[in-house]
């Protein structure tokens, strides 16, 4: 397993090492070990979730409040999705960039976001299927939105996957300036804070 840290700190592309033979191909998508190693501290995983998407449809940007927020470990077992993860911590150096790493049932790479980051993703095949292991349960009063179309952040979605096709409440999510002005993004403060209770733990 081979762990990269992306160019938005405190998020990583995993590569797992496949075992394929005529009966199939098994590989580890997720190792606490290892991880704990890249990020310094250990996952208190707390949920599991699993999505199907028809192409071209956009899930997120999405993101909870810390503390406690919630890290995401989330690969795609079927189809292809193009992840998303977008620094929405006010003060950090990439505040307000993105990066994007191609999930498919043939590389089968996991994407690992810290606390405090904006998570989407864009379906690029029919039955796009991802499942994410989480470190918090859902809370609907701490989990927030950013509009994935917003101008300014100005991601790029990729041709195959069509026209994007998003929910009525990602629709209506605030842009990143909006959000900001409102006072719902975490602060990079707030998330390096979070993120040493841990290491300590």
């Amino acid at each position: 397993m081979q762990i990269r840290e992306l160019g938005i700190p405190d998020s990583y592309e995993i590569t797992p090492q496949q075992f394929g033979d005529d009966r199939g191909v098994f590989l580890e998508w997720y190792r606490h070990d290892l991880l704990e190693e890249a990020i310094g501290h250990s996952l208190d995983l707390r949920q599991a979730n699993l999505s199907s998407s028809r192409r071209g449809v956009v899930r997120g940007i999405h993101f909870a409040a810390i503390p406690r927020g919630q890290a995401k470990v989330v690969t795609a077992v079927g189809g292809a999705v193009l992840d998303i993860v977008v620094d929405v911590r006010v003060g950090s150096e990439t505040f307000g960039q993105w990066e994007a790493v191609r999930l498919d049932d043939v590389d089968r790479k996991v994407l690992y976001l810290a606390e405090g980051l904006g998570h989407a993703f864009i379906a690029l095949t029919d039955n796009a299927t991802v499942a994410y292991l989480t470190s918090d349960v859902y809370r609907p009063d701490r989990e927030f939105g950013i509009n994935p179309l917003d101008p300014a952040l100005g991601i790029v979605f990729p041709e195959e996957a069509g026209e994007p096709l998003l929910s009525a409440k990602d629709l209506a999510a605030p842009t990143l300036a909006e959000a900001q002005a409102a006072g719902i993004l975490p602060t990079i403060g707030a998330a390096r804070a979070w993120y040493s209770e841990l290491d300590r733990k």
